[in-house]
């Protein structure tokens, strides 16, 4: 590798790092001011985030907590499935 091109290394905890989540919420929305109000008051700060949001629904609503993360694990699981299937015929058609 050339010296004029940098590498850009991330960590392992960088890779797990979602910026969004440290966002602060605005409550355009009347759910979303009400799950900021809720949050602010449960964990007695002012300036809520989405993360914030996210571990007071798992504490206090654990089952649709469950729910979203199943369904999460199950789209990326199918989409990995596809992946590999794709991969898999795009191998076999550049041998033939």
């Amino acid at each position: 590798m050339s010296k004029d091109k940098e590498t850009l290394i991330k960590t392992e905890q960088e890779v797990h790092e979602n910026p969004l989540l440290a966002l602060p919420v605005d409550g355009d929305s009347e759910l979303k001011e009400f799950l900021v109000e809720y949050a602010g008051k449960k964990l007695d700060n002012e300036e809520v985030t989405v993360n914030m949001i996210a571990e007071v629904l798992a504490l206090d609503f654990p089952e649709f907590a469950f729910a979203y993360a199943e369904e999460n694990f199950l789209r990326g699981y199918q989409l990995g499935l596809e992946d590999a299937e794709c991969l898999k015929r795009e191998l076999q058609s550049n041998k033939n």
